[in-house]
């Protein structure tokens, strides 16, 4: 594989921001992110600058990882947020323990089934151990199968935490996580 895997630097906002519109156009995006390609659109570039700098390299409470193609081109990403003991998390739910929550994961269509994905759960996997947490921790929705499955293979299971989705009563978020190792 002849791809590099590292953390974003503050000034790539704008190759931040074109992953993000481009993974919002993927078929299941309705199902894998909290976002709509038409709000992320609308968002200023202030927005993207501070975005990208609050989980680039040398940031303290996220990560943002990419797969970067020989030519330079991303071609995967994903984040993790580190979340503090006694705070809420984005759906208002209380926050046990210190923790990483994996989001935002996106390989383009034809760069899939070549291991990029494990290689980047591998370095954001590495960042969270290395500041701490005790476990990490991923939402999917319960119709989401294709990550669902990939998630089980990279070790995480469900715990049994559903997350009700705002505006949509019927579908769920499901909770999988990993402890430390």
């Amino acid at each position: 594989m002849n791809y590099v895997i590292r953390s974003v630097r503050a000034d790539e906002w704008a190759a931040a921001r074109e992953l993000r519109l481009l993974a919002l156009r993927d078929p299941v995006a309705h199902l894998a992110f909290l976002e709509t390609y038409e709000e992320a659109l609308a968002k200023p570039d202030s927005f993207w600058r501070e975005r990208t700098a609050g989980a680039a390299e040398g940031a303290d409470g996220a990560q943002q990882v990419i797969a970067e193609g020989p030519d330079g081109e991303w071609v995967g990403t994903l984040t993790v947020l580190l979340e503090e003991a006694g705070t809420k998390d984005w759906a208002g739910l209380p926050v046990e323990r210190r923790q990483g929550h994996v989001v935002g994961v996106f390989v383009r269509p034809d760069c899939r089934g070549i291991g990029l994905t494990e290689v980047l759960f591998d370095a954001g996997l590495e960042w969270a151990w290395a500041r701490g947490v005790e476990r990490v921790r991923l939402i999917v929705h319960e119709d989401n199968g294709r990550a669902r499955a990939f998630y089980r293979r990279a070790g995480f299971v469900p715990s049994g935490v559903i997350v009700p989705l705002a505006g949509t009563p019927d579908a769920r978020e499901l909770e999988y996580v990993l402890e430390r190792p």
